[in-house]
């Protein structure tokens, strides 16, 4: 793509607001060159951040945006009241085509109606789904829906699955990728009536690679690429994925300084242990894009660090740059 990608932040969404997003889009430009950032907000608050860094002036900037959406405002009500709202001002930017992606770690209920109301589903789509990439032994899987849709049908699972293919081979880079349904066993007859409804829809599905059920437990270690749920159940395995990894890393800690001996071996395998648990970071994949937009919108977690921030504009441009939603499109209208 010869053009630059166009990219909104919200700044004043999240708890390290402006902050972190501000220094998590300096450290994206610095290192895209096909970058064009606008950072939503408060025009003074940002200022004073972006004035801590050396970066392209071209490559950023400011719109201006008066009101902030909080998380605990009745998510309709305050997208329709608050129209200059970072996360409003930012989203009508991909209406009226000013940006190709919108990110924000702000009010997930505002910013998922939001994005309904005012970037739009794909003629087609049914639910707009959101699909975090998780980390796995071999690499990574996109978990698909994880909190859009917690009352889904068998024909919105089939969308998530043909959407979330067509991702993952094209922004991910993984060809053919493996796509399975989660189930309480493997065995065909299992689960419950969703499940067992969908199942035959994924199966007769020639454009996606279906490999079957799938239980929990195999997530982490790579069994599938593409991995379909409702939100319910998405929601508690990402919540359950953070929950452990905070967990294990937190004993691996006490047990690494409980002794003398022990805090010895830990400086001499810190190196090769910090670059490992790095692969398991959910920071490091960037936010959860809400597939089936028209455009990209993507939300981070609350407590995004600019890491994440970094990430997720990233994961902007090459989504932008392998033409994800008109993809969507042609393969939905097939």
């Amino acid at each position: 793509m010869d053009r630059q990608v166009r990219v909104a932040i919200d700044a004043m969404g999240g708890d390290n607001a402006p902050g972190e997003l501000v220094k998590g889009t300096v450290e994206a430009v610095n290192e895209c060159d096909a970058l064009k950032c606008y950072l939503v907000g408060e025009r003074k608050a940002i200022e004073a951040e972006l004035s801590k860094y050396t970066y392209n002036k071209d490559s950023i900037e400011i719109r201006e945006a008066s009101e902030n959406i909080s998380c605990d405002e009745p998510p309709v009500m305050a997208i329709r009241r608050k129209k200059d709202s970072s996360i409003v001002v930012g989203l009508n930017m991909i209406k009226n085509q000013e940006a190709e992606s919108f990110i924000s770690a702000g009010s997930t209920g505002a910013v998922l109606v939001g994005a309904q109301l005012l970037a739009g589903r794909i003629k087609g789509i049914e639910r707009t789904p959101l699909a975090p990439l998780i980390p796995t032994i071999n690499g990574c899987a996109l978990l698909v829906d994880c909190g859009a849709n917690v009352d889904s049908r068998p024909s919105h699972l089939l969308q998530y699955a043909r959407m979330g293919s067509i991702y993952m081979e094209n922004v991910v880079g993984i060809k053919n990728p493996r796509v399975a349904i989660v189930n309480i066993g493997t065995e065909e007859a299992k689960g419950n009536a969703l499940v067992k409804e969908t199942y035959p829809l994924l199966s007769s599905c020639s454009s996606i690679n279906f490999v079957g059920n799938i239980e929990s437990r195999q997530i982490p270690f790579g069994d599938a690429d593409v991995i379909v749920c409702d939100a319910f159940v998405g929601n508690v395995i990402l919540k359950m994925y953070e929950g452990v990894a905070g967990a294990l890393l937190q004993k691996i800690k006490e047990a690494m300084t409980s002794t003398p001996i022990s805090t010895l071996g830990a400086a001499l395998v810190k190196k090769p242990l910090k670059k490992t648990l790095k692969g398991f970071s959910m920071e490091e994949y960037g936010g959860a894009p809400m597939l089936g937009l028209n455009g990209l919108v993507m939300k981070t977690h609350g407590n995004s660090k600019s890491i994440e921030i970094k990430n997720s504009i990233l994961q902007a441009v090459k989504f932008t740059e392998a033409d994800i939603s008109e993809k969507i499109r042609r393969n939905i209208l097939e």
